[in-house]
């Protein structure tokens, strides 16, 4: 797109945050899905941190009509673009700002980069392989309506429920996610902090984190809701749901997934949600049989990036796996 002036940024200042908060309002308002994850806008709001950066700024006739967010580092790296509804070639732009991220990436010393399209269509697909990437994941999104028509299952014999205790429960509750996501590139291997930035957003309400003990008060797993009261139609969303590998098999997931339903449809939702890996065919197979129905799938897209001294920033295409 002629015109379009990019800006390598390590920070935002809160202006500058405020401008892609309208950028993001006026994708959500022309019907695009969030095109920014939850990590970078802890990431962006926090001023950087994790090892997010913003790595470009898209500007044309003296406003922002894109922005790519790059986090990551050794040699792993993801990236996130969001960029204008209404400007003219939105693709081009979209180019600008991942040629700018892989840029950056090189200048790291190279790796693999990872590039999530939310909402992927069929021409989105077809312009990101277009510029080198090619389909590593996709995440469903599936819905449900509330409340669910089957009656909650008992808990497994021994176990109870109870809400999650901020400032108490927190090693417990990390410990068992950190077992039940050990494999997981986003769930697991989370911290006290990163536990802690959750805490303070606000949505976070405890009342809706499910905790499930044993007869000992061991904690063996949770149920994480979020209410989402601006999307269209406001929803209920399982977060995060937990189940320790210890005590696996026993239906405690469909327990924890239900009592979590049934706390969103409680707040007054009409519509619950979840998002789950396309490979989990065992999760599928669950959620499926509860009722949910995939309503959009989300993709990752992955490209192996050269150090600097190879840079070129002419994308190679690779053929379809």
């Amino acid at each position: 797109m002629p015109g379009v002036e990019l800006e390598v940024r390590s920070r935002l200042e809160p202006p500058e945050v405020a401008e892609v908060e309208a950028l993001q309002a006026a994708a959500t308002a022309a019907g695009t899905d969030e095109p920014l994850g939850e990590q970078s806008w802890l990431d962006l709001r926090a001023g950087g941190g994790g090892g997010g950066d913003v790595t470009a700024r898209a500007g044309h006739d003296g406003r922002l009509v894109g922005v790519a967010h790059l986090r990551g580092g050794e040699g792993s790296f993801s990236v996130e673009a969001l960029v204008c509804p209404e400007v003219g070639q939105p693709a081009e732009v979209r180019r600008a700002l991942l040629v700018a991220a892989r840029r950056e990436v090189a200048r790291r010393g190279g790796g693999r980069l990872l590039y999530w399209v939310h909402h992927c269509t069929e021409p989105r697909d077809r312009e990101v392989r277009d510029l080198g990437f090619h389909p590593v994941r996709a995440l469903r999104q599936m819905r449900v309506a509330l409340p669910l028509a089957q009656p909650a299952p008992p808990p497994p014999e021994g176990t109870a429920l109870r809400p999650f205790r901020v400032g108490a429960d927190e090693e417990a509750w990390l410990a068992v996610n950190n077992r039940a996501f050990a494999d997981h590139p986003e769930q697991g291997g989370w911290d006290l902090q990163t536990l802690r930035r959750r805490e303070s957003t606000p949505w976070f309400d405890p009342s809706g984190f499910l905790l499930a003990e044993d007869e000992s008060g061991r904690l063996v797993g949770s149920c994480w809701t979020k209410v989402h009261r601006d999307s269209d139609p406001p929803m209920g969303e399982i977060y995060v749901i937990s189940v320790d590998p210890a005590v696996q098999q026993r239906g405690l997931g469909r327990v924890l997934t239900t009592a979590g339903l049934q706390h969103l449809a409680g707040r007054g939702l009409a519509v619950g949600m979840l998002y789950v890996d396309d490979a989990n065919s065992a999760a599928l197979a669950l959620y499926s049989s509860m009722g949910f129905e995939t309503h959009h799938v989300d993709r990752a897209y992955a490209v192996e990036v050269g150090p600097a001294s190879q840079w070129t920033d002419t994308p190679t295409r690779r053929p379809t796996p």
